[in-house]
């Protein structure tokens, strides 16, 4: 017997609860995301929405109740099924589980566990029914779990992508006898790790379909890998990926399946009343405590990518290394959220934009040891965008040639850097705990030169008194690391 499903499916949230107008038209925001959703619900007879991880930070509105205005709004979205991103865990593990019992949606992890005991933290699936088919959904979690949850020693992941598929097996095989008529990955671990987890699957497993996240994906039509349709519905509230799938409940498969990126708009999606009383609430909760001005910039300006030299990354690295007792900032380009900043910088701007706000660290590292992290940050994996990049204060340059991975010009205010040289680097506490991981140098090999400590308890205290006393900010691209070709 053939029967109809429709899956939705949206992934990396981060806030991005309003709308926003476009040449006059309003698009995305959780009102009409909901509308959509509850549109869809009402008319086809079988529907299912997933949501693939990554719906914490971005907005104020997240950050100020820590997670639970969002956990309140989700709930009247009502996804199906949720599986963990890794910002699910941005406020600490034991925080994460306090919010997984605030939801009244399922949140579902197959390889986050507690390594004392071998314990997993969430249910690993759910399986799902809609008239008499049943949908067994297994959550996968990205990697850099690890790195977030580096403090909290007793937490663990598997550690590569052939483990988490050995694990979507495990599961397989134990419901092999149950009559699954459908079988859906939803993961966080970002496009390329989707196309490796569907490469290394054992058709016998049954693995229909993988929903994804994490990468920020817009996809004109899923990729298929091994037979397995991959799918990522960008990031945000401005789009819903579809499935329309054809099931044979004899077969336990797809027949026919069609796939399309929805744009949330006034077109396609009407408002849902109930969410805009909600999210008005919280917005004007908020409002009174962030919508003050604490600096102006002389124009916009941009951080475009996360893997190069940009204006707004200049900017931050400037002003934390600014008037300093160390040499080189380097900025996580992953901790700059927004691609475009200023003129006018609202309290809400500065605090959304950078809202990963934690201690800072200072090293001393010799000239070879900044080499050798220089070097694998640019490593081939950093131009996919899934490995961490950095943003260097003023005074480096650095010109590295992709094509025979060397650096050609290795310099700091105009002279070579020595390898007996020394200098004083800074660091968030994220890139500190993650050091050997980040940077592929011992981090003992590194206190060997001097006793690593705290500077300063808060960046962003750093970036909000800059702000405050300097008006007027400009920044520019000047060359501090030139990528040849």
């Amino acid at each position: 017997m053939k029967k109809n499903l429709t899956i939705l499916h949206s992934n990396d949230l981060h806030g991005d609860f309003l709308p926003k107008t476009v040449d006059g038209r309003q698009t995305g925001g959780l009102s009409r995301l909901s509308g959509y959703v509850k549109k869809v619900r009402a008319e086809e007879p079988n529907v299912i929405y997933a949501n693939a991880g990554d719906m914490f930070r971005g907005s104020v509105i997240d950050s100020e109740y820590l997670g639970l205005s969002t956990i309140d709004m989700m709930n009247l979205l009502a996804p199906d099924v949720m599986t963990i991103g890794n910002h699910e865990v941005d406020y600490g593990i034991a925080h994460m589980l306090f919010l997984e019992k605030c939801a009244r949606f399922p949140v579902i992890n197959a390889n986050l566990f507690v390594t004392l005991s071998n314990t997993r933290l969430f249910e690993p699936y759910k399986i799902l029914e809609r008239d008499g088919m049943r949908v067994l959904f297994i959550g996968i979690l990205t990697q850099e779990v690890i790195s977030s949850t580096k403090s909290e020693k007793v937490i663990g992941t598997f550690i590569d992508v052939e483990e988490a598929a050995k694990e979507v097996g495990i599961i397989c095989d134990n419901y092999r006898t149950v009559d699954i008529d459908l079988v859906v990955i939803l993961s966080h671990i970002g496009i390329e790790a989707d196309r490796q987890l569907a490469s290394l699957l054992n058709p016998e497993w049954g693995v229909d379909l993988i929903i994804g996240g994490h990468s920020h994906t817009f996809m004109t039509e899923p990729e298929v890998i091994n037979g397995i349709p991959i799918a990522q519905a960008g990031f945000g509230s401005g789009q819903i990926g579809r499935f329309d799938i054809v099931v044979d409940t004899r077969t336990n498969s797809i027949d026919d399946w069609k796939w399309a990126l929805v744009p949330i708009n006034e077109e396609t999606a009407p408002r849902d009343e109930a969410m805009e009383h909600l999210l008005f609430r919280y917005k004007s909760a908020t409002d009174a405590k962030y919508d003050r001005v604490v600096t102006t910039f002389a124009r916009a300006l941009t951080h475009p990518s996360r893997i190069e030299e940009t204006e707004l990354g200049n900017l931050y690295a400037d002003l934390v290394q600014w008037e300093s007792s160390f040499d080189i900032m380097m900025m996580g380009s992953g901790a700059i959220r927004k691609k475009t900043l200023g003129p006018i910088v609202e309290y809400r701007d500065m605090v959304e934009n950078t809202p990963f706000d934690d201690v800072l660290w200072m090293l001393k590292v010799t000239g070879a040891q900044f080499r050798r992290m220089v070097q694998y940050i640019l490593r081939d994996d950093a131009w996919l965008g899934h490995t961490e990049f950095y943003e260097f204060s003023k005074g480096v340059h650095i010109v590295y040639r992709k094509s025979t991975h060397t650096i050609e010009e290795f310099q700091f205010h105009g002279k070579e850097i020595r390898d007996e040289q020394k200098l004083l680097i800074a660091m968030q506490n994220y890139h500190y705990t993650n050091f050997e991981e980040f940077f592929n140098v011992p981090i003992e090999e590194v206190k060997n030169n001097m006793r690593p400590r705290v500077v300063a308890t808060s960046v962003n205290n750093i970036v909000e008194e800059y702000f405050s006393t300097h008006a007027g900010l400009d920044s520019h691209v000047e060359g501090r690391l030139v990528i040849l070709e």
